[in-house]
């Protein structure tokens, strides 16, 4: 045989076993995904997965430059005139206001939902114990705040050491 029909052939066959492996891959897949001969409904028809060109999870978008003010820490309500309160502007700067002391902070929303906080600078007033202590559980679980999320019209912000739910301000 001359030298280029051998490489033809040669060329064939690898394109054929090629096609042979990927097509029996693809089989394996979809019996091991429970599409294949054994995932039949009664009556005979093979049952097929829904596929929508281009879905996929949407992603939230954190809320900039809406002013938040706290209802609860762990399910237990904030009270009295001056709850704690902050903003996220688009510049990525967080501030607000824990019950006795403004803060302010670097505050960056990121992918899935997660959110990372700067280290606070705090103004040093001083408060009354019980407003203190509350102040400075409110100041840690926002400062180690991992996740967020919008649940209804609140926005919830979940941490290890805490979940704080807010409101928006008017």
């Amino acid at each position: 045989m001359k030298p280029m029909l051998i490489a033809a052939l040669a060329c064939a066959a690898g394109a054929l076993a090629l096609t042979t492996a990927t097509e029996t891959m693809a089989q394996g897949a979809a019996s091991m995904s429970g599409f294949g001969k054994g995932n039949r409904r009664p009556g005979g028809e093979e049952k097929k997965e829904q596929y929508i060109p281009g879905a996929k999870q949407t992603e939230k978008v954190f809320p900039l430059d809406s002013t938040w003010t706290a209802v609860s820490i762990n399910g237990k309500p904030f009270g009295g005139a001056d709850r704690p309160s902050f903003i996220i502007d688009k510049q990525y700067r967080a501030r607000g206001y824990g019950g006795c002391n403004t803060f302010a902070a670097t505050a960056f929303p990121l992918k899935e939902q997660h959110l990372a906080v700067g280290p606070l600078a705090l103004t040093k007033k001083s408060c009354d114990k019980s407003l203190q202590a509350a102040e400075q559980a409110y100041f840690v679980a926002l400062r180690t705040t991992a996740q967020w999320d919008m649940v209804g019209s609140q926005l919830v912000l979940k941490s290890p050491n805490g979940e704080l739910k807010f409101d928006r301000a008017l």
